[in-house]
């Protein structure tokens, strides 16, 4: 019966997928970082310390923090 259940949940989102398909949309698989993977915060902190220590980087910093509408 399991499979008669997986078959079935599979075509249905077989037809939503043609559904979307068909008004012109189409599937993308995105990939995030994981913030709850225990090497997260270790490393976001390396990255930080290396923009921070970059002084080629500042100039493009300071003007994306100027002109970012931070108030969503």
């Amino acid at each position: 019966m399991a499979n008669t259940e997986s078959g079935q949940g599979s075509d249905k989102f077989r037809r939503y997928r043609a559904r979307l398909k068909s008004k012109g949309l189409r599937q993308i698989q995105l990939w995030v970082p994981d913030t709850s993977h225990p090497g997260f915060q270790a490393s976001l902190s390396r990255q930080l310390a290396r923009i921070e220590s970059a002084r080629e980087d500042h100039e493009a910093l300071d003007f994306i923090e100027e002109v970012a509408d931070w108030d969503d």
